[in-house]
């Protein structure tokens, strides 16, 4: 098909995720043929670097090769069959090799869809666990104040973005938001969250927290004491805590897993995008403690599944990214590329119109001032957005917060002009 016929196909019958879409049909969108490496292109053979890792999950890139080839090796001899009173040898392995990577303490581990599934089914396993250990009042939830832990109902209602939350009030659980711990005020929301969690304990069974830096508030970074304290807290109160590594895992933030910033181990581990590079797959990592309330009896298991839980090609590929991990050292790339982002976000942070600047691994964002509409529904990151666009760079904006979250492997070359464009593309906005 042409490019006209796709677009008007597009425009008659697709909804788009976070879009306006009366909006849409005045937008000359980008129609996306192939893929390679750091590299989207569109049909007409232009050519942009994906500067947001397609919503973070390409952090090894766009067409591996050895991701190709374990496809379709796994296709061939098993794509799908259920987990349910089924076993098999990707979905085995895949765990063994996640637990013995995972923070000291994770032992059990239990495959979903996506990162939303995930949260959704930590939440049940912490309503289900802490009734079945003898504690049938501990069904509250804490997170934090721009929290974003997925679309779907359950982490929908953990959220702490009003903007994502409030369209759904009829239908989300209560969960108590907490001050986010700001470097200047850190004292004070760890005050605030302590005082919550002791005066509740008795009714609350998890808090719910993305490890050291918040995506979709706009990449905000906070001190990894917190989140040592937060386990501290947990401990004392005998209250579960699960970390939303969905995003920041697999070496967004410079180690493996964000929870390493503070050398904690969680209750349980979300984790997904990533994970599998591919295909929708992801898993929730879950301690002994948690795991052992399950035990017992058939109306004692968990009651929670999906029909592709464990998918033999989803496993597959999610082995083949932890061997690229290793074989490929990654996570050295991501030690000697973070400080380049660090640098191009030092000298943003001096243009005009850009407030605030931050930067942790493989991340990069700045807030811009645009006249009093700053956050997510704010237009200069779109101002941004089509700049960068022309220059031949995909950055999707946070509302005012402009940021890069490049594959984990993009060359030297290819980060430099990414991160060029950005600072051409800022300035050219304002």
């Amino acid at each position: 098909m042409d490019r006209d016929a796709i677009v008007r196909l597009d425009k008659a019958h697709v909804w788009h995720p976070y879009t306006p879409m009366d909006a849409w049909q005045s937008v000359d969108p980008i129609v996306v043929a192939r893929a390679e490496g750091s590299w989207l292109e569109d049909i007409d053979g232009h050519r942009y670097i994906d500067g947001n890792s397609s919503w973070y999950v390409a952090t090894l890139g766009h067409g591996h090769p050895r991701l190709l080839r374990a496809f379709e090796s796994q296709a061939r001899s098993l794509a799908h069959c259920s987990l349910a009173g089924i076993a098999h040898e990707p979905s085995a392995r895949l765990a063994e090799e996640l637990l013995a990577i995972a923070p000291a303490g994770l032992a059990r581990v239990f495959y979903v869809d996506d990162g939303s599934t995930a949260i959704d089914a930590a939440v049940k396993m912490c309503a289900q666990g802490w009734r079945q250990l003898g504690f049938p009042h501990k069904q509250r939830f804490i997170a934090l104040d721009g929290a974003f832990h997925g679309d779907t109902v359950g982490a929908t209602s953990l959220g702490g973005v009003d903007v994502f939350r409030r369209p759904y009030a009829g239908v989300t659980f209560e969960c108590v938001h907490a001050r986010f711990p700001e470097a200047s005020a850190y004292d004070k929301a760890l005050s605030a969250i302590g005082r919550i969690v002791r005066e509740g304990s008795a009714t609350i069974a998890a808090i719910f927290v993305e490890p050291i830096v918040q995506g979709a508030a706009g990449m905000r970074i906070y001190a990894a004491d917190f989140l040592r304290e937060l386990r501290t807290l947990c401990d004392r109160h005998d209250v579960w805590l699960v970390a939303d590594e969905v995003f920041s895992g697999y070496g967004r933030t410079g180690p493996m897993w964000a929870c390493e910033h503070a050398g904690i181990t969680p209750d349980l581990m979300c984790i997904g995008k990533a994970f599998s590079a591919i295909v929708p797959m992801a898993a929730v990592l879950a301690s002994d403690r948690v795991f052992s309330a399950f035990g017992g009896g058939r109306d004692r298991a968990f009651l929670h599944g999906h029909t592709f839980c464990g998918n033999p090609i989803g496993a597959a590929l999610a082995r083949e990214v932890l061997a690229i991990y290793r074989d490929e050292r990654v996570l050295d790339q991501v030690a000697k590329k973070a400080p380049v982002i660090a640098r191009a976000f030092e000298r943003l942070g001096a243009a005009p119109g850009v407030e605030r600047v931050r930067f942790i691994g493989m991340i990069g964002a700045a807030d811009l001032s645009d006249g009093g509409r700053e956050g997510y529904l704010g237009e200069v990151g779109w101002r941004v957005y089509e700049e960068a666009r022309r220059r031949g760079a995909y950055l999707r904006p946070l509302g005012s917060t402009v940021y890069v979250c490049p594959p984990l492997t993009i060359s030297e070359d290819d980060l430099e002009r990414l991160l060029a464009i950005l600072d051409e593309s800022v300035r050219a906005a304002h």
